[in-house]
């Protein structure tokens, strides 16, 4: 379903009303919006109802433990990343615009990060600096290391949760991206009152994703927490994953990076949060500590360190 939006709705609709809805979206909780907008949980509360009412539409499902996206609140979420990205831009103009760039600069970034990720970002910056060329090679996290490390990429974009020894080369993260428990649409751990913890995901047939590094950075949460999942299924296709939750073959925990609300065939994912303390997917940036960048490269550099503003 896509939203239809009239004139006077839009001159309704305010950027504080967009920014906490955002906000609500992004952590999935309202009081978890309002601590990071440093309001009450009643101003994000009464913003989206405000913009439910305006729309017509349910934005969020309520849960005991949190909020989920409907496939309205999707649609209505990435418009308004586009209204608050394009303003944010159109601040921030001025500074990126200090040189008439031309050139090219070389990336790497891992398959997440590419299909997941830097799409729009790249595009953005593509608009700023419509004359600078940018060079992509799609490369594993310990490659993009190798490739920064001797110079044949300028950066790298890589899951920086999993670089080992960080301070080996500059970096900067971009986005810190919770993982929360996928599950199919009516599974008996989203019945509870509380959260669930990964000693009840446990009880449960798991399905792994392998792709980047996924075995490893899973498991090792795992082990922190003297558990390991029952692994039914391993897979490197993230659509055969979601297929495979959608259709109650078993759960999975995975980052909000990647979460879509529906597998291909149609079938609801639910995305809830876990009450024991699991660490964010994290994607950032990788350069040479002491190569000098190039002026293409520092302005994607600034650029990305700007626009995510983590």
């Amino acid at each position: 379903m896509y939203l239809v939006f009239d004139k006077q709705m839009a001159n309704d609709v305010t950027l504080r009303q967009l920014r906490y809805f955002a906000a609500a979206a992004r952590t999935g909780r309202f009081s978890m919006a309002a601590a990071d907008e440093h309001v009450s949980q009643s101003a994000i509360t009464n913003a989206v109802l405000a913009l439910e009412a305006q729309l017509g539409v349910r934005l969020f499902d309520r849960h005991p433990h949190g909020v989920t996206l409907t496939p309205e609140g999707h649609n209505f979420h990435q418009r308004t990343r586009d209204v608050l990205d394009s303003l944010e831009d159109a601040l921030r103009e001025p500074g990126f615009q200090r040189y008439a760039l031309r050139g090219s600069v070389r990336i790497a970034a891992s398959y997440t990060v590419l299909g997941y990720f830097l799409p729009d970002l790249l595009a953005r910056f593509r608009r700023r600096y419509p004359d600078v060329v940018l060079d992509l090679v799609d490369l594993d996290r310990p490659d993009i290391e190798a490739a920064v490390a001797s110079g044949d990429v300028e950066l790298g974009v890589a899951l920086l949760s999993n670089v080992e020894h960080r301070e080996r080369f500059g970096h900067h993260v971009l986005v810190r991206s919770r993982r929360q428990l996928w599950t199919a649409s009516g599974h008996p751990l989203l019945q509870a009152s509380s959260p669930p913890s990964l000693a009840d995901v446990a009880r449960y047939p798991y399905i792994l994703l392998e792709m980047d590094e996924g075995e490893r950075s899973a498991l090792a949460y795992w082990q922190a927490h003297g558990l390991r999942p029952d692994i039914a299924f391993r897979t490197r296709s993230m659509e055969a994953l979601r297929g495979l939750v959608a259709h109650g073959f078993g759960v999975t925990m995975l980052s909000d990076m990647v979460y879509r609300p529906w597998s291909l065939e149609g079938r609801k994912i639910e995305a809830v949060p876990i009450v024991d303390a699991v660490p964010p997917m994290e994607a950032g940036l990788l350069w040479h500590p002491r190569a000098a960048i190039a002026k293409p490269a520092e302005a994607f550099r600034q650029f990305m360190m700007y626009a995510c503003g983590v």
